[in-house]
């Protein structure tokens, strides 16, 4: 199983002295992820103080790019603001699920002209919560996406004119899999020295050949069929409320 990474919640104010951690481990061991980079974040909880904060941001995001980093748009503003799951529910909110389509639409606009007049150009798409739902791809294809990095699935595979790129259902599995290709998710802001070693085992691991994701994106994408749409919609929202469950139980 070939293995991408993808990296949540990139933006100014994050935590930088984790994000630098695992940036170490990633050049390390050779890895080249995506990136998803809020344009205009106003989520409390993505602001951190951090003495490692770059000069200039923007510009480190590009010299990322230039390095071999693959950039997405991560959303807007990172703010939940419905309590729809969309059509891949692995949670129960969401910046755009739930939307109209014209807001949505012109959310995705904002979000563009911001990352251009910094420079940036992009045409994936990272969900916040990695939820959507059909207007959001509409929104998407007319505002100049092609891509986006979520669903479920061995493979890229082709929907409603979008490219998706699939994320790991569970790591463990994923490992045991001979053949095809996923995305490990990782959010920076939250991992602690223990994770890092967990992590740090995973690249060392024999069972997974770690690639960067301009190859997994470089890799043809098939299309996918209503039945598989299907599965992968119970698929998240099994987990959705597996990970429910045990929250409360706790």
């Amino acid at each position: 199983m070939k293995i991408a990474v993808r990296l949540d919640d990139i933006t100014p104010d994050m935590d930088w002295g984790r994000f630098l951690k695992f940036k170490t481990l990633l050049d390390r061991y050779q890895v080249k992820p995506l990136i998803g980079v809020v344009p205009d974040n106003r989520d409390e909880n993505l602001i951190k103080q951090s003495k490692d904060k770059p000069e200039d941001f923007w510009q480190y995001v590009k010299d990322l790019e230039k390095d071999g980093w693959t950039l997405a748009m991560h959303g807007v503003h990172h703010l939940y603001t419905t309590g729809k799951g969309g059509i891949f529910p692995l949670n129960d909110f969401s910046e755009f699920a739930g939307l109209p389509f014209a807001q949505q639409k012109e959310m995705l606009l904002q979000g563009r002209r911001i990352l251009e007049e910094r420079g940036i150009k992009t045409d994936i798409f990272m969900a916040p919560a990695h939820s959507y739902d059909r207007n959001t791809l509409k929104a998407l294809k007319e505002t100049g996406f092609t891509a986006i990095t979520d669903g479920f699935g061995n493979r890229p595979y082709l929907w409603r004119g979008l490219r998706f790129y699939p994320i790991s259902f569970n790591l463990r599995s994923t490992f045991k899999k001979k053949t095809g290709y996923s995305t490990m998710v990782v959010h920076t802001d939250t991992i602690n020295e223990e994770d890092l070693q967990r992590y740090e085992s995973y690249f060392k691991s024999k069972d997974a050949q770690w690639i960067s994701f301009g190859e997994y994106i470089s890799q043809p994408a098939r299309r996918i069929t209503i039945v598989a749409k299907a599965k992968e919609f119970l698929m998240a929202k099994g987990k959705y409320l597996i990970v429910k469950g045990r929250s409360r139980g706790k």
